[in-house]
This record gives C-alpha cells, sequence and structure tokens, in this order.
C-alpha cells in the first residue's frame, strides 16, 4: 500500500497488477509507464513489468491499518480484467467485507465482466464501485454498473477526451472528471467540463473536478470557474467489530 496523490483517495492498495489495453482512454495509461519505472527499481512486485498479475500476500494489509482509510484498490491494474480469476476477486471482496471501518474505492474499464459476476460478490457497504468512460463510444458501461449490487456507484470520467451529452446518472452516486495529463496528453475542452457539471448539478450527484492535465498539470491546476469541486457521496463507515 501507497499513500496517494490522486486527489480523491487516500491511498492505494494492490492485490493485483498488470493490465492491458482496451479503449482510447488506455492509450497514455499511466500505470503501465510508472509499472516500468518500478520494475527498473528492482521492485519485486513489478518484475514481470505489466503483465497480469495477483499477489495474495497483499491479502493481508488492510487488516494492518489502524485508522479509517479512503483506499484506491488496484491503481496499478483492473480488478476485473479477464486474467484474473474469480476466486481472487472473491479473495479480495472478502479482505473489503472484513473491514468495514475502510471505504474501498474498486474502478473498472470492463463494466461487462463486472456484470457477469457480480452475484458471486459480496457488495457491503464500505465499497464504492465505479467505470471509467473516457469518451461516447464506451458510454454504455455506465449501463452495466446500473444494474451491479455496489452501494455506491461512481465515474470517473478521466482521461476525458471527448463531450459526453445527456449522461443518464440514474443511479450514480458521483462523478469524477479529469484531462490527460503528459507530453502527448490529447487536449479536454472546457465545454465538456462545464456540460457534466452541469448534468450532474441537476441530477444531484456529487461532482468532483480532478485536473485539467496536460503537459504540466500542476500548473493547469484544477479550478473550474474559479473554484474547486471536491463534492464526495457521504462516507458511510462502520467499526469492525
Amino acid at each position: 500500500m501507497a499513500q496517494s496523490s490522486i486527489e480523491w483517495t487516500e491511498m492505494t492498495w494492490n492485490p493485483t497488477t498488470g493490465c492491458t489495453k482496451i479503449s482510447a482512454g488506455c492509450k497514455f495509461c499511466y500505470a503501465e509507464v510508472m509499472s516500468k519505472r518500478l520494475q527498473a527499481m528492482g521492485i519485486e512486485k513489478y518484475k514481470d513489468n505489466f503483465e497480469v498479475r495477483i499477489h495474495p500476500d497483499a491479502l493481508k494489509i488492510p487488516y494492518t491499518w489502524k485508522n479509517s482509510k479512503v483506499v484506491f484498490v488496484n491503481s496499478m491494474s483492473d480488478l476485473f480484467h479477464k486474467d484474473i480469476p474469480l476466486d481472487f476477486i472473491q479473495q479480495v471482496f472478502k479482505v473489503m467485507n472484513d473491514n468495514p471501518q475502510h471505504v474501498f474505492q474498486v474502478l473498472t474499464k470492463r463494466a461487462e465482466r463486472l456484470l457477469e459476476v457480480h452475484k458471486e460478490l459480496k457488495w457491503t457497504h464500505n465499497i464504492w464501485m465505479g467505470v471509467s468512460v473516457e469518451n461516447d463510444k464506451v458510454r454504455d458501461r455506465i449501463n452495466y454498473l446500473r444494474d451491479i449490487n455496489a452501494k455506491v456507484k461512481f465515474l470517473s470520467l478521466e482521461p476525458l477526451i471527448g463531450p459526453l451529452k445527456k449522461l443518464n446518472l440514474e443511479g450514480i452516486d458521483w462523478v469524477i472528471v479529469g484531462g490527460e495529463s503528459g507530453h502527448k496528453a490529447r487536449p479536454m475542452k472546457p465545454d465538456w467540463v462545464l456540460d457534466i457539471q452541469a448534468q450532474c448539478l441537476k441530477a444531484e450527484v456529487a461532482f468532483f473536478f480532478k485536473q485539467w492535465g496536460g503537459k504540466n498539470k500542476k500548473a493547469s491546476g484544477r479550478l473550474l470557474n474559479g473554484k474547486t469541486y471536491d463534492e464526495m457521496p457521504e462516507i458511510e463507515l462502520h467499526n469492525n467489530l
């Protein structure tokens, strides 16, 4: 686990690593770049670079945290990748079920598999499930998400590389928007962001603006209309008795 610089979480936990590209949002995958760096540093967990791998030893980690955490699960992978066995996904869920004092944020681009297996998983209150939607071509992921049993459902519209008009936000609790960062970052138009923010306001859905992105994301910042948008769903935590 590691402290995270991602604005909408506190830390990351990676019981799996590695992935493969499936849509346009994957083109400049930050996790793939980071994996290469970690491999070059000699980190054992990344010895196979970005090949999909499971890490059973990592399942013990959340039991050691003393204070409540907000945790992004698998920042370096996709838990619902076809090469990750269902029984291991179930083990990851059992860890999350066993630790209701933490919020676990799970994000996938593989919404079809998520829907296929969701009834085989226990969806406790502390598991937030999200899908990535980078442009109009993959908006169907939202429909798959809507049909699962998660208590909190969210959208990560990042990297936003096209407009997303008339989103169906029924059953969605949270929307994150962010531009792509890096030397080859594809631009995000302000009108796209403002339209999504207006849709969230109308639908009474929490709106979080992560960043404008670009070659220098720090310089671009995260102000929208002169303010920051850090809205999140209400966090419900239970003691682990």
